[in-house]
């Protein structure tokens, strides 16, 4: 009988110490509410520049839970090599799940004033005209990437003018507007 209630003891001994473990390895209060704070950095970003203080609170909370669902052990996350960039994936990848390429949200990803800039849209349209080429554009996303994961990967590769993205953009800017973009190379050269 000694040994059997040794044995119980032993082993509700392990069974509190595992909790006590389990406990401490999962994000508190403290380190969820840094991680929100730190992913305010983003709110720079353009599609998130555009929304609410309401649906960034949203998109941060579902940002925060799968980094937490991904990385149970708040410490080692923290400490892992290149978690700034695990957490750029994930913000990214977040943005992308939320986004259908549809005329309303592609706005937010690619507003008309960075078009401007870049040279892909003339200045002063009216809102039939955004909306006319906002259309042509999610239509052309739709037709050229087949699934979120090809849009994504997109997304992270337009850095130049010839990127595929930018392509889509100028098609649809020359066909509602015959706007064409003129791309000039200057060579420089020493003497």
């Amino acid at each position: 009988m000694k040994k059997i209630l040794l044995s119980f003891s032993l082993l509700a001994f392990f069974a509190i110490g595992f909790m006590s473990c389990s406990q401490q390895r999962e994000w508190n209060r403290e380190q969820r509410k840094a991680m929100r704070e730190a992913l305010r950095d983003y709110r720079k970003m353009v599609y998130l520049n555009d929304l609410t203080d309401a649906e960034f609170q949203l998109f941060a909370d579902e940002v925060a839970t799968d980094l937490e669902t991904s990385f149970p052990v708040y410490t080692t996350f923290i400490a892992m090599p290149g978690v700034n960039d695990t957490v750029d994936v994930v913000v990214v990848e977040t943005i992308v799940e939320e986004l259908d390429a549809d005329a309303h949200n592609m706005r937010h990803i690619y507003p008309y004033n960075y078009l401007v800039s870049q040279g892909v849209l003339p200045a002063g349209l009216d809102h039939s005209q955004l909306r006319a080429f906002y259309t042509c554009f999610a239509g052309k996303v739709n037709a050229t990437f087949n699934s979120m994961g090809q849009f994504f990967n997109a997304i992270l590769a337009d850095t130049t003018n010839n990127s595929q993205i930018r392509q889509l953009e100028s098609q649809c800017a020359a066909d509602l507007f015959n706007w064409t973009v003129t791309e000039i190379d200057i060579i420089e050269t020493t003497k």
